[in-house]
């Protein structure tokens, strides 16, 4: 998700969780509390969703090296056996 939209959503979420806050107890530090609270929770978030793509991007990249040097072991294997047969 790229930052902008993020950042909008984070607006929305956080301005939603102020208002209903102050909507049902009428105390602007139970607003700032809640604020605080639910921007916090949704930076974790962002942040772990972070974490989780570049794990996912590492462990993606590295499946496709892992395959790379099998077929390069395939073919030299197979480049062996054509060597050792040619030469019967």
């Amino acid at each position: 998700m790229p930052f902008r939209i993020f950042f909008c959503l984070l607006l929305l979420i956080v301005g939603a969780s102020a208002l209903t806050s102050y909507f049902v107890s009428h105390s602007i530090r139970s607003v700032v509390v809640t604020t605080m609270g639910a921007w916090l929770l949704l930076q974790v978030a962002y942040f772990a969703s972070m974490l989780f793509l570049i794990w996912r991007s590492s462990r993606a990249q590295s499946g496709r090296q892992k395959a790379k040097r099998f077929d390069h072991c395939q073919e030299g294997r197979y480049q062996s056996q054509a060597y050792h047969e040619g030469n019967k």
